[in-house]
């Protein structure tokens, strides 16, 4: 049996646009730390050709942790969160729970850059406003945030913490947009 935050295949290349979309917003971030690595940019790329149906699934999920290594190489903590959003946005092919993941890391990235100030609100704002109705409806399949023991939402890291938290506000914004 497949876990809610699958999503189905279809699903998933509605919310892999948006998450390709949160990623990218933030990937000058990590760019500016570690210019001659491509493993981000190229992760977003690959989200946005799942999305269009030029990737398959299974392809992807092979290659999904690329982008995350990149994040080992980062050295400011903003470009270790947005290398980690753009892997989360290339494991949407996986599980289409990771969009949020994407997105809280970028989130997170947007705080760390700028610590002071509504930056972490207004990059919120922005994701919610960027949502079409096929990826903000496929969102609202997948269960709160801690609640379901499988998948990227369950116990584990992004479940947890600031992450945690961002992706709650993010569900109840979603949820009321």
């Amino acid at each position: 049996m497949t876990s809610t935050q699958t999503l189905s295949l279809e699903d998933r290349r509605a919310v892999a646009a948006w998450a390709a979309d949160c990623a990218e917003r933030v990937l000058p971030l990590f760019e500016a730390d570690a210019p001659d690595d491509d493993r981000p940019r190229d992760a977003i790329a690959r989200a946005r050709a799942f999305s269009r149906g030029e990737l398959d699934a299974a392809g992807e999920i092979r290659r999904r942790f690329v982008a995350g290594r990149a994040a080992h190489g980062a050295s400011a903590p903003a470009a270790v969160a947005a290398a980690r959003s753009a892997a989360q946005a290339a494991g949407v092919a996986h599980m289409g729970a990771h969009a949020l993941g994407a997105a809280a890391y970028a989130v997170r990235a947007v705080g760390l850059a700028e610590p002071d100030g509504d930056a972490r609100a207004a990059e919120l704002d922005w994701q919610v406003g960027r949502l079409s109705e096929p990826a903000r409806h496929a969102l609202l399949l997948l269960p709160p945030v801690g609640s379901d023991r499988s998948g990227p939402l369950g116990a584990g890291l992004l479940a947890t913490g600031e992450l945690g938290s961002i992706i709650r506000d993010l569900q109840a914004a979603i949820a009321t947009s």
